[in-house]
């Protein structure tokens, strides 16, 4: 079988002054990266809470960004425990736009998890996610932007960035790693991330893309990217809700077919004064109220008491009042609510030994928070990434679209609706896949000369996908990087 490689501009014949400030600027960047933050990076072989000694590598450190390196960003990475030679490098970003890498090491795709079920109000105990993608992949898990987890910026200003601009930052950060850490250099590169990531993951791409033609160092062998229930564009993404909860009878018919009538379709540009169509809506949101938006079959534990009056889709504001509610209680609720066993990360990451174990700086951050609600810093400067997408069906990349099929969110509908709009052809029609005999969910392939893009629904998940089925996800991925049929 014929792999495809992306294309990449080859600078052979460049003329020797081009090709001397290339290799000055490496050698700078060598200098700032090993004078700067190499003693920055550490590794971790015991965690409080762990028993015994980790069964993987974890390495955590800073790496600065910026003119001046005012920025500094905390990463978690662990290396493959199958081959970390042979096995893909992953970059993941975290959503938000603020959540930490943590995240996703803790709840998705990583090997740590809480033992929540006996939690005593002490040190929560870890345990370890037998499930975890780096059972076949090198994954650097990043708190980006600055401000999410434990990264920071030495400076006021600092902390002020966008989509853009934390895309740019992470670029430098990956160069610098890479630099750091020349034994992956060779390793198959793959950025992936869930969420918000599907703003900021195509920006990065093109960054990489563009420097790897304009033959900046080091040279990353970039494969392709993957993505979870990505928010992708602001109208789109939020359009389909409607479609969705009536294909899934959270609302009736009639309802529906109103908002259809008197909303021209579009529920995203409502016009106030258009009684009609804000009373449809109006309606299907009090079906929704109780719902719990990231799975649509779990309890809605978001709120910390009464009732909620309205619908609020501000799933980190939500999470913010459950935590401090939670944080406030000597003991936690016997409620099983999936939400509720994020408040461990909360109490296990803001121990001073736990801390001290992952070598972060003292003082660098008043408190970990999984995703922050107040990000008034932070600048949503792009709208919609489908352009950026677009543009990658050209570049020879491999990618892999997936989509928890329970989410109300950034429901799987409007994913697969902006990827038929990219124009490229069907070459494997809508079927099932297993994992153990058993329908994991359905998968459909698009390709063209220069692209193929895979677009899998995992059955019965919801928003962050891995978090709800880790055993088909990490099915999912590794044959995905075995570029083996899913």
């Amino acid at each position: 079988m014929n792999m495809m490689c992306p294309k990449r501009a080859v600078l052979l014949n460049s003329s020797s002054s081009r090709l001397m400030q290339n290799l000055c600027f490496t050698a700078l960047l060598i200098v700032s990266v090993f004078s700067a933050v190499a003693a920055s990076q550490s590794l971790v072989e015991y965690l409080p809470g762990f028993s015994g000694k980790l069964p993987f590598t974890l390495e955590t450190g800073y790496i600065g960004v910026g003119e001046t390196d005012e920025v500094q960003l905390f990463y978690y990475f662990i290396e493959s425990e199958r081959s970390p030679v042979e096995d893909p490098l992953v970059l993941w970003l975290t959503g938000g736009p603020g959540c930490s890498g943590f995240s996703a090491l803790a709840f998705e795709i990583g090997p740590l998890t809480f033992d929540y079920a006996n939690y005593n109000g002490t040190l929560p105990t870890v345990l370890q996610n037998k499930y975890s993608w780096t059972k076949v992949a090198n994954i650097i898990f990043i708190d980006a932007p600055v401000g999410a987890g434990f990264s920071y910026a030495t400076t006021s200003s600092g902390y002020y960035t966008s989509d853009t601009k934390s895309a740019a930052q992470t670029y430098t950060f990956l160069r610098k790693w890479l630099l750091q850490h020349p034994k992956f250099l060779g390793n198959q590169l793959y950025i992936g991330g869930d969420s918000y990531s599907g703003i900021i993951v195509p920006l990065l791409l093109q960054n990489i893309l563009e420097g790897l033609e304009a033959g900046l160092r080091p040279e990353m062998e970039l494969q392709g990217y993957l993505l979870g229930n990505p928010v992708t564009d602001s109208f789109t993404d939020v359009n389909f809700r409607i479609p969705y909860v009536h294909r899934v009878n959270l609302i009736s018919d009639e309802l529906y077919e109103n908002a259809k009538l008197y909303c021209s379709e579009d529920y995203v540009n409502v016009d106030i004064n258009n009684t009609l169509c804000v009373t449809a809506l109006q309606a299907i949101s009090e079906c929704l109220i109780q719902i719990n938006l990231c799975q649509i079959l779990e309890p809605q534990c978001a709120f910390s008491s009464g009732k909620p009056k309205e619908l609020e889709w501000d799933l980190r504001a939500q999470e913010d009042r459950t935590m401090n509610y939670l944080l406030s209680q000597s003991k936690l609720p016997e409620l099983r609510c999936r939400g509720f066993t994020y408040v461990l990360a909360y109490k296990w990451l803001n121990d001073e030994r736990v801390q001290e174990a992952l070598h972060v700086r003292e003082g660098t951050v008043e408190s970990w928070k999984r995703c922050p609600r107040n990000f008034s810093t932070y600048t949503e400067d792009v709208t919609s990434t489908v352009a950026y997408q677009k543009n990658l069906t050209e570049t020879g990349l491999r990618a892999l679209i997936y989509s928890g099929d329970h989410d109300i969110s950034v429901p799987y509908i409007a994913t697969l609706a902006w990827i038929k709009s990219l124009g490229v052809p069907v070459f494997d029609q809508w079927r099932p896949w297993f994992v153990e005999g058993q329908i994991a969910g359905y998968q459909v392939k698009f390709m063209n000369d220069h692209y193929r893009l895979t677009y899998v629904t995992l059955k019965g998940a919801g928003h962050t996908a891995p978090e709800y089925k880790h055993k088909e996800s990490l099915a999912m991925v590794d044959r995905f990087f075995a570029r083996y049929p899913i």
